[in-house]
C-alpha cells in the first residue's frame, strides 16, 4: 500500500513538470528505493513532523548512518515525504513484511492496529519517543498474530467435520471389530479340521508340523534299487565285472532291508547303513559308467515292462472281483443245502403251497422274480409285502435252477409272505424251452462258445471286458425274461423284478400306468453322455448302424412293468430271437441281457418317473441319501451286492432290515448282520 502511495505521489510530481521530465522519475525511484532497503535493514522510522524529522528506531545508530538519514531531507521534496510519512503512519515502522501482508485476506491480517497511531509532538525526547515506538512494535508483533476469523458459518462448518470424522471413526471401529469377529471364525472352523490325534499337527499354522515328504528313506531306498538296477545292466553290458558284483550284492542287501516295509517306522536299524553304502556304490557306477543314451534306454525298458505287469495284474484283478461277485458266500451256500435237504424230507402234501388259484388271476398283482439265491429273493419278496397295502392281492411267481429248487420251496414253506400267493417253478422242467427253439441255448452247444466260455487256457488278451466271460451270462434264468407270455400266458401284466432290489413303497400304482401302447415301462439311465445305446452296441456293425440311434437314450432292468397283450401282438420274442442269431459270434454287442433289451424293446419302451427306480447302491458311493429314502425300489446294481463282503457298508442296512437274523437257519450257517 505504501508503494501505491509513493508511485500516486510520484504521478502528481510528473503530472505537474510534464512528459520533460521522465528522466526526474527515474531518479526518484532509485533515490527512494535505495534509502528505504537501508532504512529497513535498520529498522528506521520515518515521522511525518513539522520539520520531517528521521527518527532511528534504533539508539546505538553510528555516525555514518545518522549523516545518511539527514541527507534524505535534501534529497526529496515535501510531497514525497508526505507519501512516505502517510504510509508509515498507517503500518508503523517501514518493512518489506508490510507489502506482503497487505495482499493477504481480510482473515488473516492483524487486528488491533491503531491507524491514528502517532508519535508525540516533541521531536526533542528521544527517550519518550524510542519506548513509545518499542510500546506499538510490541503491540504490533503480537496483534499481527495469523489468526482466522471466526464466523458462525466457519464454526457451523467445523462442527460438522468433527462430526463426520467422529461417525466415520465409530464406522471403522465397527467395522474392524466384524472382520475381527470372521476371522476367529473361519479359524475355528478350519481348527475343528485339524486331527488332534496325531502329532505334531497340533497347529495349523506352523508349516513345520506338517512333513511333505513323510517315509523320505523307504522312497529312497526304492530309486537307489532301480538305479542300481540300471547299472547293473550297464556293467553288464561294458564288461565291469568288478563293479557288477558290487552292484548286486548292495541290491540284494537293499532289497532284503526293504522287505515287505510300507514306511519308515518299518525299516530295520541298519537301514541307514546300506543306504550309505548304496549311495557309496552307485556314486562309483555314476563316474565309471554313466552314459545318458543307456541310462535312458534302460530306464524306458523298465518303465515298459513294469506297464506290461500292470496291466496284467489289472486283468487278473478284474477278472477276481468279478468271480468273487458271481460267487455265492459259503453262509448263503450252507442255508441252500440246509433247505434242501429239509424240502426232500417233506412228504409231497406239505410241499404245496395254499391259494393256488390266484396264480392266473388277470385281476391281482403279479411279480416275476428269477433267482438262484435264496436269502436275496426272501428280501424282494419281504419288502414289497410289507409296504404293499393289500398284501392278499399280490402274487409272486419265482424261478430257479433245479439246484436250489427245493432250498427255495422250504424257505418259503417255512416263511409264508402272509396272504400273498407264492409258486416257485424249476426252469429245467420248462421243456418247451431248448436248443431248437432259444438261440441261446444252441449257442451254448457249439465248440466255439463252449472253448471261449469254459477252456481254462483261453487268451485274455482279445477281451477289453472280462466280467462278460463269465458262464452266468448264458444262463437261462437271466434269458427267461424275454420269454414271459410262454411263461405265463394267462396273465395281461406282470410286474419284472431282479433278485437284487428291494422294494421300499407300495408298488401297485403302476399297474395303473398308461403305457401308451408301448411293451415295457422303464427308468431310463441316461445323462448327458452315460448310458446311450453307444455304450451298449457296435455300431461300427452295419446292421447296428443301420437300424439304431447312437444317442437313444438307456434304460434299466430291475423293475419293469411289461405288458403281454402287447407283447404278443409285436412278437417280442420273435425279434429277440432274430438279432440273438446275427450275434452268434458277439460281433453286435458283448454277452449280457441289457443289450439285446435294448436292441429288442427299440422304440418300445415307456419311461417312468425316475422316482420309482433308484440305480447304483453296487457301485456308485455317491447317491443321494434322499434319492435312496425317496425311491419305490432301490437296486443294488454293480458287483458290490449286499449279501457279499464286498458290500458298501453305508448301502447294506436298507437291504438287512429285511432280514430276521434270529431265524434258526440263518444262525446255524452263521448269518448275521
Amino acid at each position: 500500500m505504501a508503494l501505491k502511495r509513493g508511485l500516486s505521489g510520484v504521478n502528481r510530481i510528473r503530472g505537474s513538470g510534464g512528459g520533460s521530465r521522465s528522466v526526474l522519475v527515474l531518479l526518484i525511484f532509485f533515490c527512494v528505493f535505495a534509502p528505504l532497503c537501508f532504512f529497513v535493514g535498520r529498522g528506521v522510522y520515518i515521522d511525518s513532523s513539522n520539520d520531517y524529522s528521521i527518527v532511528s528506531v534504533k539508539q546505538n545508530l553510528d555516525w555514518r548512518e545518522r549523516l545518511a538519514m539527514q541527507s534524505v531531507r535534501s534529497l526529496f521534496s515535501k510531497e514525497i515525504l508526505d507519501v512516505i510519512a502517510t504510509s508509515t503512519a498507517d503500518l508503523g515502522p517501514l518493512s518489506l513484511d508490510s507489502f506482503k501482508k497487505n495482499n493477504l485476506s481480510a482473515s488473516w491480517r492483524g487486528t488491533g492496529v491503531d491507524p491514528s497511531f502517532r508519535h508525540s509532538e516533541n521531536p526533542t525526547t528521544p527517550d519518550v519517543k524510542s519506548n513509545n515506538l518499542n510500546e506499538k512494535r510490541d503491540s504490533i508483533s503480537k496483534d499481527s498474530i495469523h489468526q482466522k476469523v471466526e464466523t458462525p458459518t466457519k464454526i457451523h462448518r467445523r462442527q460438522l467435520r468433527e462430526k463426520r470424522r467422529e461417525m466415520r471413526a465409530n464406522e471403522l471401529v465397527q467395522h474392524n471389530d466384524d472382520t475381527i469377529l470372521k476371522l476367529e471364525n473361519a479359524a475355528i472352523e478350519r481348527s475343528k479340521s485339524v486331527d488332534s490325534a496325531v502329532l505334531g499337527k497340533y497347529s495349523i499354522w506352523r508349516r513345520e508340523n506338517e512333513n511333505d515328504n513323510s517315509d523320505s528313506n523307504i522312497r529312497l531306498m526304492r530309486d537307489q534299487v532301480i538305479m542300481a538296477r540300471v547299472y547293473s545292466g550297464i556293467a553288464k553290458l561294458k564288461n565291469k565285472n568288478d563293479l557288477l558284483q558290487e552292484l548286486q550284492a548292495r541290491l540284494k542287501d537293499s532289497q532284503r532291508v526293504l522287505g515287505e516295509a510300507t514306511s519308515d517306522a518299518d525299516l530295520p536299524r541298519s537301514a541307514h547303513e546300506k543306504l550309505r553304502a548304496m549311495g557309496q556304490v552307485l556314486a562309483k557306477a555314476k563316474m565309471q559308467l554313466y552314459d545318458c543314451k543307456l541310462v535312458t534306454g534302460k530306464l524306458r525298458a523298465m518303465l515298459q515292462t513294469a506297464d506290461e505287469q500292470v496291466r496284467s495284474l489289472k486283468k487278473q484283478s478284474t477278472f477276481l472281483a468279478q468271480l468273487a461277485a458271481k460267487t455265492i458266500p459259503n453262509p448263503i451256500h450252507c442255508l441252500s443245502m440246509r433247505l434242501t435237504i429239509d424240502y426232500y424230507l417233506l412228504s409231497p402234501e406239505k410241499r404245496k403251497f395254499p391259494r393256488s388259484e390266484n396264480l392266473e388271476n388277470p385281476n391281482l398283482y403279479h411279480y416275476a422274480l428269477f433267482s438262484d439265491n435264496v436269502l436275496a429273493a426272501s428280501v424282494v419278496v419281504n419288502s414289497t409285502i410289507m409296504n404293499a397295502k393289500d398284501p392278499s392281492k399280490h402274487v409272486f411267481h419265482l424261478v430257479t435252477d433245479k439246484l436250489n429248487f427245493g432250498a427255495m420251496n422250504m424257505w418259503f414253506l417255512l416263511n409264508p409272505p402272509g396272504k400273498a400267493t407264492i409258486h416257485v417253478e424249476n426252469v429245467d422242467e420248462f421243456k418247451w424251452l431248448n436248443s431248437s427253439y432259444c438261440p441261446v441255448l444252441r449257442q451254448l452247444e457249439s465248440a466255439a462258445m463252449r472253448e471261449y466260455y469254459f477252456k481254462a487256457d483261453h487268451p485274455t488278451s482279445g477281451s477289453s471286458n472280462l466280467k462278460y466271460r463269465n458262464p452266468k451270462y448264458l444262463s437261462m434264468l437271466n434269458h427267461l425274461r424275454f420269454y414271459l407270455p410262454e411263461v405265463y400266458p394267462k396273465l395281461n401284466k406282470i410286474l419284472f423284478l431282479d433278485d437284487d432290489i428291494i422294494v421300499q413303497k407300495d408298488l401297485t400304482p403302476l399297474w395303473e400306468v398308461n403305457l401308451n401302447g408301448k411293451v415295457n415301462g422303464a427308468v431310463e439311465t441316461c445323462g448327458e453322455s452315460f448310458h446311450r445305446f453307444d455304450k451298449y452296441l457296435n455300431f461300427s456293425n452295419p446292421h447296428i448302424a443301420r437300424n439304431f440311434n447312437p444317442n437313444a437314450c438307456g434304460w434299466a432292468y430291475g423293475m419293469n412293468m411289461f405288458d403281454l397283450k402287447e407283447w404278443k401282438k409285436r412278437d417280442i420274442t420273435g425279434i429277440y430271437h432274430k438279432w440273438q442269431n446275427m450275434n452268434e459270434n458277439r460281433t453286435l454287442w458283448k454277452l449280457g441281457t441289457l443289450p439285446p433289451g435294448l436292441i429288442t424293446f427299440y422304440g418300445l419302451t415307456h419311461p417312468l418317473n425316475k422316482a420309482w427306480h433308484v440305480l447304483g447302491l453296487g457301485y456308485n458311493p455317491s447317491i443321494d441319501k434322499k434319492d435312496i429314502e425317496n425311491a419305490a425300489v432301490v437296486h443294488y446294481n454293480g458287483n458290490m451286492k449286499p449279501w457279499l463282503e464286498l458290500a458298501m457298508s453305508k448301502y447294506r442296512p436298507y437291504w438287512t432290515k429285511y432280514i430276521k437274523f434270529d431265524h434258526p437257519y440263518l444262525r446255524r450257517c452263521n448269518l448275521h448282520e
